[in-house]
């Protein structure tokens, strides 16, 4: 694939993430504020067929265009941004030490295991102190996070909870749409560059 094609690849992917990142829905027993978006399936997908860079890049761009109208002071794009790039990274290094649909698989999961680690600390370290920085207490926090699950009674709760289980059931549901997509975006993609390069070739 030529650098130009992957530059080009690499804007699009970006593109549908950003779109998809908009369309979040919450999961039940789950703190109302914790939404997957699939966003992260289109850069998962754009790692294996085009390396860590260019998924990384994705990651990026998603970011600094969600940061223009952002509600958590860029703290929130700033986690997603480490929470994708963790996964990303130990998923795709992973796969490369044995290319097959098993490491594949391993390799997402995990990267989800080591993207709720980081998601546990960003939501520690970033999320939860600009939250108390804006006026909201963390007590009110928790007792929101409580109406919907009375087992977060505290922060420790929160990120064992609450935070954990999220993304980890989150990490499960961005492998399983990587996995089922993957194949068949990676042998269109193949082919176009085939086509476009047999009709350089014949020009």
């Amino acid at each position: 694939m030529t650098k130009a094609s992957k530059i080009t690849y690499t804007a699009i992917f970006a593109a549908i993430a950003t779109v998809l990142m908009y369309f979040e829905f919450p999961l039940p027993l789950m703190p109302p504020f914790l939404k997957v978006d699939l966003s992260g399936a289109v850069v998962l997908i754009g790692a294996f067929i085009f390396g860590i860079g260019p998924a990384i890049t994705m990651v990026l761009i998603k970011d600094l265009i969600h940061l223009t109208q952002t509600q958590t002071g860029g703290s929130g794009e700033l986690a997603d941004f480490l929470m994708l790039s963790t996964l990303i990274i130990i998923a795709v290094l992973v796969y490369h030490a044995h290319k097959s649909r098993k490491m594949a698989v391993v390799g997402c999961l995990l990267g989800t295991v080591a993207m709720a680690g980081m998601a546990m600390l960003t939501n520690y370290f970033l999320i939860i102190p600009f939250y108390a920085a804006v006026g909201m207490p963390i007590e009110t926090i928790l007792a929101v996070c409580a109406e919907v699950n009375p087992s977060i009674n505290g922060m420790a709760a929160y990120l064992l909870v609450g935070v954990l289980p999220f993304n980890l059931i989150k990490g499960s549901i961005l492998t399983l749409i990587t996995m089922v997509a993957y194949k068949k975006l990676s042998v269109f993609i193949k082919s176009k560059q085939m086509t476009v390069h047999a009709a350089q070739k014949a020009g």
